[in-house]
């Protein structure tokens, strides 16, 4: 409907120019959904993965949905600043390295390689413009309200919101679910300013390709934005607190990743912390010292990435005036229902305990949504899987082997090298290998690790074998695809329970 006619048919209600403006506003902002005087059925407060996913099946089960975020765009995190476009960086590095060091192997010759960082980027941009949009699409066709803005608690059944625009309105809602996620953690005495020091965000957004650039964390989101730009040009080095990279890892698999990386030019200073930083030149110093402590030294840098971790986001929520606990670290304490200790009010993702990734978020989300309908939820913290993305991925489900130890159970183990498996060898990219530990009495698989090209796809077969309980005779007996990556899992659990066959 036009505006002039919708102005028409407001009868004896006089229209004026600015009115009409405002009333467009007011449209854009909440995209013609819940107004303060409406009350929905659930009310989710952050609409990235666990957010958004929670709000379409919310709405899927018959609830009167509306989803509230402040970043006016959907996605979170995760596919604005974290997951989806670091993925894009990598793959389009990752393609630049292989014209550079492998497609000759193959036979295809190239000269003058070039990277154009602006083109690079714009095809990350596309990618999370194409994918929030996306999400938008979801939301109406599942019948979810969407408001744009940041809100905050009133009560446990009422958000403030205040819109992009800068207007405010109130949702109200029978069950809230908060569902912010993390923000990334600051260092003492490091001031992140996106340019000379970045976060992941910022690493994401560089417009010059840094000549060296140092990585302070060994995790997860470090080591792959390190993988990013060491495979374009810069110079890498990563600074460790730990003793170990990726401390979750399994420490066999966690050794032998360390050395690829190593041999890909990063560099490692392990049991180091910084203690000073100076910004005052074109570049950056760092100060080090051991973490034990001893004889500092510096660390000359172009950019500098904070990678310590992330922490939940729960600032400005008001948590504390509707009396929401939470524990030492800010997380929120929920029950296995996910509900807080006020009534009607819930979390899940990133701000309750838990492994701090989207898919488990996405799970939280619906078995929450599900409890609500008086259905069963259920996410089993144990079998979430997880993956570095770098070249080669690291990927896994359940136990580590350190952690079988420590609960006392006697076990195998079971391991496959890729350089026995048929395709890898054919494409040239055997790096890796497939570990497997199950309980030895019962065979029952306790955790699959690997280390591969696509590792982070291989793993879904171990994490349904982990879910079902299933043993590693279970997944030898399953007939694989020949030449497929797959079949060093057959082999991996064949040698787990038995012997296997290529090797």
């Amino acid at each position: 409907m036009g505006l002039a006619n919708l102005a028409r048919r407001k009868g004896s209600v006089l229209f004026s120019s600015e009115n009409l403006i405002r009333y467009t506003f007011s449209l854009r902002s909440t995209r013609g959904f819940a107004s303060g005087s409406d009350e929905n059925d659930v009310v989710i407060l952050g609409g990235g993965p666990g957010g958004y996913v929670a709000a379409i099946k919310a709405s899927q089960l018959g609830f009167k949905t509306t989803c509230i975020e402040k970043r006016g765009t959907l996605g979170g995190t995760c596919l604005n600043v974290g997951c989806i476009p670091s993925k894009a960086l990598l793959h389009s590095s990752h393609m630049y390295h292989e014209a550079i060091h492998s497609f000759a192997n193959h036979g295809v010759k190239v000269s003058n390689v070039e990277i154009d960082l602006s083109a690079m980027m714009a095809q990350k941009d596309k990618a999370v413009s194409n994918l929030t949009r996306g999400i938008e699409g979801l939301f109406k066709k599942n019948k979810v309200n969407y408001v744009k803005g940041y809100g905050k608690f009133l009560s446990p059944s009422e958000i403030s919101v205040e819109t992009i625009e800068g207007e405010n309105t109130v949702v109200k809602g029978k069950h809230i679910i908060i569902a912010t996620g993390s923000d990334v953690k600051s260092l003492p005495g490091v001031t992140i300013d996106e340019k000379k020091i970045v976060s992941s965000t910022g690493a994401l957004a560089l417009t010059e390709i840094p000549k060296r650039l140092v990585v302070i964390g060994a995790g997860y989101i470090g080591l792959e934005m390190g993988s990013v730009w060491g495979r374009i040009g810069s110079e890498v080095t990563v600074v460790e607190f730990a003793s170990e990279i990726v401390p979750t890892m399994d420490g066999e698999i966690r050794k032998q990743f360390q050395r690829s990386l190593e041999k890909q030019g990063m560099k490692f200073k392990l049991k180091t912390k910084v203690v000073g930083v100076d910004t005052s030149g074109d570049g950056v110093k760092l100060t080090v010292e051991p973490a034990a402590g001893g004889e500092q030294t510096t660390i000359e840098a172009d950019v500098v990435l904070v990678s310590a971790g992330r922490t939940p986001f729960t600032s400005g929520l008001n948590l504390d005036k509707i009396g929401v606990e939470t524990d030492k670290i800010g997380r929120i304490l929920v029950n296995e229902r996910f509900a807080t200790n006020v009534s009607g009010v819930y979390a899940i993702g990133d701000v309750i305990p838990g492994p701090m990734l989207a898919h488990k978020a996405e799970e939280d989300g619906v078995a929450c949504v599900e409890y609500l309908a008086g259905k069963v939820g259920h996410v089993d913290y144990d079998k979430v899987p997880g993956v570095v993305y770098t070249n080669p991925e690291v990927a896994s489900v359940g136990k580590t082997e350190e952690q079988v130890k420590a609960l006392g159970v006697e076990y195998r183990v079971g391991k496959f090298p890729f350089m026995a498996n048929s395709r890898a060898k054919a494409i040239d990219n055997a790096e890796g290998l497939v570990k497997i530990l199950a309980e030895k009495e019962t065979d029952k698989i306790l955790g699959v690790h690997i280390m591969a090209p696509n590792a982070g796809e291989l793993i879904h077969e171990a994490a349904i074998a982990l879910q079902y309980d299933a043993s590693s005779e279970d997944i030898a007996r399953v007939c694989h695809a020949h030449p497929t990556m797959s079949e060093a899992i057959k082999e991996a659990a064949m040698a787990t329970y038995d012997k296997p066959i290529h090797i």
